[in-house]
Protein backbone atom coordinates (compact mmCIF):
# COMPACT_ATOMS: atom_id res chain seq x y z
CA UNK A 1 0.00 0.00 0.00
CA UNK A 2 1.41 3.07 -0.76
CA UNK A 3 0.50 7.19 0.49
CA UNK A 4 -0.91 9.50 -0.53
CA UNK A 5 -0.09 13.41 -0.89
CA UNK A 6 -0.93 14.33 2.87
CA UNK A 7 1.31 11.50 4.57
CA UNK A 8 4.08 12.57 2.00
CA UNK A 9 3.73 16.68 3.01
CA UNK A 10 5.13 14.96 6.28
CA UNK A 11 7.30 11.84 5.33
CA UNK A 12 9.40 14.16 2.57
CA UNK A 13 10.69 16.99 5.07
CA UNK A 14 11.26 13.99 7.69
CA UNK A 15 13.70 12.50 5.17
CA UNK A 16 15.22 15.51 4.73
CA UNK A 17 16.29 16.54 7.93
CA UNK A 18 17.07 12.91 8.49
CA UNK A 19 19.63 13.20 5.63
CA UNK A 20 21.07 16.23 6.88
CA UNK A 21 21.55 15.25 10.45
CA UNK A 22 22.76 11.69 9.50
CA UNK A 23 25.28 13.29 6.72
CA UNK A 24 26.53 15.54 9.51
CA UNK A 25 27.05 13.11 12.68
CA UNK A 26 24.90 9.97 11.98
CA UNK A 27 21.44 9.22 13.78
CA UNK A 28 19.84 10.05 10.64
CA UNK A 29 17.44 6.98 12.20
CA UNK A 30 16.73 8.72 15.51
CA UNK A 31 14.59 11.40 13.13
CA UNK A 32 13.21 8.81 10.23
CA UNK A 33 12.46 5.54 12.23
CA UNK A 34 9.77 7.66 14.82
CA UNK A 35 8.54 10.26 12.46
CA UNK A 36 7.49 6.62 10.09
CA UNK A 37 5.78 4.95 12.97
CA UNK A 38 4.24 8.19 14.10
CA UNK A 39 2.76 9.39 10.69
CA UNK A 40 2.05 5.62 9.67
CA UNK A 41 0.51 3.82 12.44
CA UNK A 42 -0.94 1.06 10.98
CA UNK A 43 1.46 0.13 8.80
CA UNK A 44 4.08 -2.97 9.66
CA UNK A 45 6.69 -2.46 11.69
CA UNK A 46 8.63 -4.49 9.18
CA UNK A 47 7.57 -2.94 6.42
CA UNK A 48 8.54 0.73 8.32
CA UNK A 49 11.93 -0.15 8.68
CA UNK A 50 12.23 -1.54 4.98
CA UNK A 51 11.07 1.85 3.91
CA UNK A 52 13.13 3.67 5.87
CA UNK A 53 16.29 1.69 4.84
CA UNK A 54 15.17 2.43 1.22
CA UNK A 55 15.27 6.05 2.07
CA UNK A 56 18.26 6.46 4.16
CA UNK A 57 20.44 4.33 1.76
CA UNK A 58 19.62 7.44 -1.33
CA UNK A 59 21.09 10.13 1.57
CA UNK A 60 24.02 8.44 2.47
CA UNK A 61 25.33 6.87 -0.51
CA UNK A 62 25.15 10.80 -1.74
CA UNK A 63 27.13 11.60 1.54
CA UNK A 64 29.86 8.78 1.05
CA UNK A 65 30.43 10.53 -2.41
CA UNK A 66 30.87 13.92 -1.07
CA UNK A 67 33.63 12.75 1.12
CA UNK A 68 35.40 10.37 -0.65
CA UNK A 69 36.07 14.07 -3.06
CA UNK A 70 37.87 15.07 0.36
CA UNK A 71 38.74 12.15 2.48
CA UNK A 72 41.44 9.48 1.98
CA UNK A 73 39.35 6.30 2.53
CA UNK A 74 40.87 3.00 3.76
CA UNK A 75 39.72 0.06 1.47
CA UNK A 76 41.79 -2.15 3.15
CA UNK A 77 40.11 -2.05 6.32
CA UNK A 78 36.81 -1.07 4.62
CA UNK A 79 36.23 -4.09 2.51
CA UNK A 80 36.04 -6.29 5.38
CA UNK A 81 34.31 -4.28 7.58
CA UNK A 82 31.65 -3.53 4.48
CA UNK A 83 31.62 -7.30 4.03
CA UNK A 84 30.79 -8.33 7.40
CA UNK A 85 28.18 -5.48 8.16
CA UNK A 86 26.34 -6.68 4.81
CA UNK A 87 25.67 -9.92 5.79
CA UNK A 88 24.70 -9.72 9.37
CA UNK A 89 22.91 -7.11 8.73
CA UNK A 90 20.71 -9.62 6.66
CA UNK A 91 20.44 -11.90 9.41
CA UNK A 92 19.84 -8.77 11.88
CA UNK A 93 16.95 -8.06 10.11
CA UNK A 94 15.89 -11.52 9.63
CA UNK A 95 15.83 -11.42 13.41
CA UNK A 96 13.51 -8.67 13.69
CA UNK A 97 9.92 -11.39 13.19
CA UNK A 98 11.45 -13.23 16.48
CA UNK A 99 12.47 -10.96 19.05
CA UNK A 100 10.80 -7.52 20.69
CA UNK A 101 12.99 -4.93 19.24
CA UNK A 102 11.55 -2.60 22.38
CA UNK A 103 13.81 -4.60 24.60
CA UNK A 104 16.82 -2.94 23.31
CA UNK A 105 15.93 0.13 24.27
CA UNK A 106 17.59 -0.01 27.68
CA UNK A 107 20.80 -1.16 26.44
CA UNK A 108 20.80 1.33 24.14
CA UNK A 109 20.53 3.92 26.28
CA UNK A 110 23.28 3.03 28.94
CA UNK A 111 25.59 3.12 25.74
CA UNK A 112 24.62 6.06 24.45
CA UNK A 113 24.49 7.70 27.89
CA UNK A 114 28.44 6.29 28.23
CA UNK A 115 29.47 7.96 24.68
CA UNK A 116 27.67 11.21 25.49
CA UNK A 117 29.87 11.47 28.85
CA UNK A 118 33.11 10.06 27.26
CA UNK A 119 33.11 12.69 24.18
CA UNK A 120 32.25 15.65 26.38
CA UNK A 121 35.00 15.37 28.86
CA UNK A 122 38.10 13.97 26.70
CA UNK A 123 37.56 17.42 24.79
CA UNK A 124 40.70 16.74 22.44
CA UNK A 125 38.75 13.16 21.15
CA UNK A 126 38.23 13.30 17.31
CA UNK A 127 39.83 16.52 16.81
CA UNK A 128 43.17 14.89 15.11
CA UNK A 129 44.24 11.96 13.27
CA UNK A 130 46.21 9.40 16.33
CA UNK A 131 48.58 7.27 14.47
CA UNK A 132 48.01 4.04 16.30
CA UNK A 133 50.18 2.03 13.70
CA UNK A 134 48.07 -0.93 13.38
CA UNK A 135 49.31 -3.61 11.36
CA UNK A 136 47.64 -5.12 7.96
CA UNK A 137 45.62 -8.18 10.65
CA UNK A 138 44.53 -5.35 13.47
CA UNK A 139 42.94 -3.70 11.01
CA UNK A 140 41.43 -6.38 9.20
CA UNK A 141 40.13 -8.29 12.36
CA UNK A 142 38.87 -4.65 13.62
CA UNK A 143 37.57 -3.84 10.65
CA UNK A 144 35.64 -7.42 10.89
CA UNK A 145 34.42 -7.01 14.80
CA UNK A 146 33.24 -3.84 13.71
CA UNK A 147 31.24 -5.15 10.74
CA UNK A 148 30.23 -8.01 12.55
CA UNK A 149 28.48 -5.91 15.32
CA UNK A 150 26.92 -2.66 13.86
CA UNK A 151 25.34 -5.38 10.75
CA UNK A 152 23.63 -7.07 13.41
CA UNK A 153 22.34 -3.83 15.46
CA UNK A 154 21.82 -1.88 12.18
CA UNK A 155 19.72 -5.03 10.40
CA UNK A 156 17.59 -5.35 13.99
CA UNK A 157 17.01 -2.06 15.12
CA UNK A 158 19.16 0.82 13.61
CA UNK A 159 18.60 4.45 15.03
CA UNK A 160 22.12 5.98 16.00
CA UNK A 161 24.04 3.43 13.58
CA UNK A 162 26.34 6.17 12.37
CA UNK A 163 27.01 8.21 15.62
CA UNK A 164 28.20 4.43 17.16
CA UNK A 165 30.12 3.95 13.92
CA UNK A 166 31.75 7.31 13.94
CA UNK A 167 32.62 6.95 17.49
CA UNK A 168 34.25 3.67 16.63
CA UNK A 169 36.47 4.71 13.91
CA UNK A 170 37.95 7.25 16.07
CA UNK A 171 38.55 5.01 19.20
CA UNK A 172 39.38 1.89 16.84
CA UNK A 173 41.15 3.29 13.88
CA UNK A 174 42.63 6.94 15.50
CA UNK A 175 40.49 9.04 13.13
CA UNK A 176 39.61 12.51 13.18
CA UNK A 177 35.67 12.85 13.11
CA UNK A 178 35.58 14.31 9.53
CA UNK A 179 37.77 10.70 8.58
CA UNK A 180 35.37 8.76 10.59
CA UNK A 181 31.90 10.46 9.63
CA UNK A 182 33.53 9.73 6.00
CA UNK A 183 34.68 6.13 6.96
CA UNK A 184 31.36 5.03 8.59
CA UNK A 185 29.44 5.97 5.69
CA UNK A 186 30.81 3.51 3.53
CA UNK A 187 29.48 0.74 6.37
CA UNK A 188 26.18 2.24 6.80
CA UNK A 189 25.94 1.57 2.94
CA UNK A 190 26.65 -1.69 3.32
CA UNK A 191 24.40 -2.29 6.57
CA UNK A 192 21.43 -0.38 4.31
CA UNK A 193 21.75 -2.90 1.54
CA UNK A 194 21.95 -5.95 3.85
CA UNK A 195 19.06 -4.89 5.73
CA UNK A 196 17.07 -4.20 1.70
CA UNK A 197 18.17 -7.64 0.73
CA UNK A 198 15.82 -9.57 3.48
CA UNK A 199 12.73 -6.44 3.74
CA UNK A 200 12.74 -6.40 -0.54
CA UNK A 201 11.81 -10.07 -1.21
CA UNK A 202 9.50 -9.92 1.42
CA UNK A 203 7.47 -7.10 0.57
CA UNK A 204 8.52 -5.00 3.21
CA UNK A 205 9.51 -2.04 1.20
CA UNK A 206 6.90 1.01 -0.04
CA UNK A 207 8.93 1.89 -3.16
CA UNK A 208 6.98 5.26 -4.41
CA UNK A 209 6.90 6.29 -0.87
CA UNK A 210 10.86 5.00 0.02
CA UNK A 211 12.06 6.54 -3.41
CA UNK A 212 10.51 9.93 -2.82
CA UNK A 213 11.56 10.23 0.23
CA UNK A 214 15.02 9.36 -0.84
CA UNK A 215 15.37 11.78 -2.91
CA UNK A 216 14.45 14.50 -0.02
CA UNK A 217 17.08 12.57 1.69
CA UNK A 218 19.43 13.06 -0.70
CA UNK A 219 19.07 16.94 -0.80
CA UNK A 220 19.34 16.59 2.96
CA UNK A 221 22.58 14.81 2.87
CA UNK A 222 24.09 17.54 0.42
CA UNK A 223 23.35 20.18 2.59
CA UNK A 224 25.06 18.07 5.46
CA UNK A 225 28.34 17.58 4.12
CA UNK A 226 28.64 21.02 2.83
CA UNK A 227 28.05 22.16 6.41
CA UNK A 228 30.66 19.55 7.69
CA UNK A 229 33.28 20.15 4.84
CA UNK A 230 32.60 24.09 5.61
CA UNK A 231 33.00 24.03 9.41
CA UNK A 232 35.53 20.99 9.89
CA UNK A 233 36.05 19.30 12.75
CA UNK A 234 34.90 21.30 15.89
CA UNK A 235 31.71 21.48 14.48
CA UNK A 236 31.14 17.95 13.84
CA UNK A 237 32.15 17.41 17.62
CA UNK A 238 29.50 19.93 18.95
CA UNK A 239 26.84 18.30 17.15
CA UNK A 240 27.62 14.81 17.47
CA UNK A 241 27.36 15.80 21.39
CA UNK A 242 24.03 17.39 20.58
CA UNK A 243 22.45 14.34 18.80
CA UNK A 244 23.95 12.36 21.26
CA UNK A 245 21.70 14.15 23.99
CA UNK A 246 18.73 13.85 21.73
CA UNK A 247 19.09 10.57 21.47
CA UNK A 248 18.96 9.96 25.02
CA UNK A 249 16.29 12.07 25.80
CA UNK A 250 14.09 10.08 22.86
CA UNK A 251 15.35 6.63 24.71
CA UNK A 252 14.72 7.66 28.42
CA UNK A 253 11.12 8.57 27.45
CA UNK A 254 10.69 5.15 25.25
CA UNK A 255 11.64 3.12 27.72
CA UNK A 256 10.20 4.75 30.71
CA UNK A 257 7.08 4.11 28.17
CA UNK A 258 7.85 0.53 27.66
CA UNK A 259 8.05 -0.28 31.16
CA UNK A 260 5.11 1.90 32.44
CA UNK A 261 3.27 0.06 30.15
Amino acid sequence: MEFAPPELLLLLPLAFAAGLIDSAVGGGGLIQIPGLFGILPNTQPATLLGTNKVSSICGTTMAAAQYAKRVTLNWRMLMWAVAASFVFAYFGAKAVAFLPVQFLRPVMLVLLIAMVIYTFFKKDLGQHDVALNLSQKQEKNRGLTLGVGIGLYDGFFGPGTGSILALAFVKLFGHDFLNATAHSKIINIATNLGAIALFAPNGHIMWVTSLLMGMSNVLGALTGTHVVTKYGVPFIRKVFIIMLSAAIIKFTYDTVALFAG
